[in-house]
């Protein structure tokens, strides 16, 4: 061939093996693009046992949830004696998933249960009091917790070794549990969920009440809400909600209120928002809790000066859903995402970026913090993951590159909050305290009038 036919006829080879390049590329991008369809319907399916979790507690019923290998007609004993579970319930067709509903229950009183042929399938738990009684409430909350590995088992054992050394007489280690979302990484699988949530907490699920939060990983899949039961018409206290996505329920005289800050609008008047300022209006209860995932102040790995992060819900949460919280007196706000711990005084009415903050949004810059002076802003979300961050938000004094969790305790008119570290050390403490004569739920006025 001489040099002018090889030159022509270049051409015609490099377009042959474009063309073949091509179809191999499309080719493979099929393969692989099949392959990850069939890759996360596997991961979505999850079809060994599942032990019992524990479900929408009230001061008279718990949903008790586990899976079976095999379709069978689910069977649950149980009682107040251990040795005696003289009260039955069973499904009513044979499935993998059980769901067993135990109604008429006594308030405050510890019942334990057995489920028939499965081995791990035992346990107890204690219902509420009666909504509106004053009693001792002790909570765990741990955000971001869903990444299995060493800093999960150690934050988790810190945190109980804790509630060991500090046991309250004559009460469980905790009335229940909250998690301020991405429960499951990292992308809230059925297989994920079972590998890096139900079984290192195996322990703790079956004799603690779960309220899980909704994260973005949560969000990834479609798991979620089949896997967990949640209140939608008030069956733990609360307002109706008729969604999954948010609810609220009472604990004694605590009001906690579950946001989705992920799936729902975070618009001022949209169906949640006006769900929340009707719930938070409903209510009598002196203590007032709301958890949602997205921070509206965070320096951490999220930053909520940023109106990109996170598709601007941290921005959302912040111009229209905090100024909600302010008036209707709500105490606390726990939230998650950025994988560290940051928490503020007791603030109000700052809905702008950092760069606008300024001692005027400060109501109260001391623990024991006055109820209804502002409110207390906490991230929680390094049980699993920490990240790297400047965690210097100047309305949150307190920032640490630490993984932990927190456990509250309520008494009467004092509300004490601690963030225990991995290592099982008090990193960060505060109280909020109800002085005697000052109204329960004053809410805040950004005009000036309390």
């Amino acid at each position: 061939m001489t040099l002018s036919s090889l030159i022509s006829s270049l051409p015609r080879k490099i377009f042959f093996l474009l063309r073949h390049t091509t179809l191999a590329l499309f080719v493979l991008l099929a393969l692989y693009g099949l392959g990850r369809v069939i890759q996360l319907s596997l991961d979505n399916v999850y079809q060994d046992s599942r032990g019992p979790y524990l479900q929408m507690l009230s001061d008279n019923a718990v949903t008790i949830r586990w899976q079976s290998a095999e379709a069978q007609l689910g069977t649950l004993r149980y009682g107040r004696d251990p040795s005696q579970l003289n009260k039955l319930a069973t499904d009513q067709d044979a499935n993998t998933v059980h769901e067993l509903r135990l109604e008429g229950l006594t308030p405050l009183t510890r019942y334990y249960y057995r489920i028939d042929g499965q081995q791990s399938g035992h346990g107890s738990f204690v219902t509420a009091p009666p909504v509106g009684e004053e009693t001792t409430i002790r909570l765990w909350v741990t955000g971001d917790q869903g990444e299995l590995g060493v800093r999960q088992s150690e934050v988790r054992d810190a945190a109980w070794q804790w509630l060991a050394d500090n046991p309250r007489p004559n009460r469980a280690a905790i009335d229940f549990w909250l998690t301020t979302g991405d429960n499951a990484y990292r992308s809230g699988t059925q297989r994920q969920f079972q590998e890096k949530f139900f079984e290192p907490y195996a322990e703790m699920l079956r004799d603690y009440t779960v309220w899980p939060g909704y994260g973005n990983h949560d969000a990834r899949r479609w798991a979620f809400f089949d896997i967990f039961s949640l209140p939608t018409q008030g069956e733990s206290g609360g307002l109706p909600s008729h969604t999954e996505h948010y609810y609220s329920f009472d604990y004694g005289q605590l009001h906690v209120v579950m946001l989705d800050s992920e799936a729902s609008s975070l618009a001022s008047d949209g169906p949640m928002a006006r769900w929340l300022e009707a719930d938070l209006k409903a209510t009598s209860q002196p203590w007032r809790i709301v958890v949602l995932h997205h921070p509206p102040y965070s320096k951490g790995s999220h930053d909520s000066d940023r109106h990109s992060d996170s598709g601007g819900r941290l921005t959302r949460v912040r111009e229209n859903i905090v100024p909600m919280l302010e008036r209707l007196g709500v105490d606390l706000v726990l939230t998650g995402h950025s994988h560290s711990y940051e928490r503020s005084h007791a603030i109000a009415c700052h809905y702008q970026d950092s760069s606008s903050w300024s001692t005027e949004y400060l109501r109260d810059d001391s623990s024991p913090y006055r109820k209804g002076s502002g409110v207390i802003q906490m991230v929680v979300g390094s049980s699993a993951k920490l990240d790297v961050a400047p965690l210097d938000h100047p309305a949150m004094p307190v920032s640490l590159n630490q993984a932990g969790s927190v456990i509250i305790d309520i008494e009467a008119d004092i509300l004490s909050a601690r963030f225990i570290n991995q290592q099982g050390e008090t990193s960060d403490q505060f109280q909020i305290i109800r002085y005697e004569h000052s109204p329960s739920n004053p809410g805040i006025d950004c005009a000036g009038q309390r």
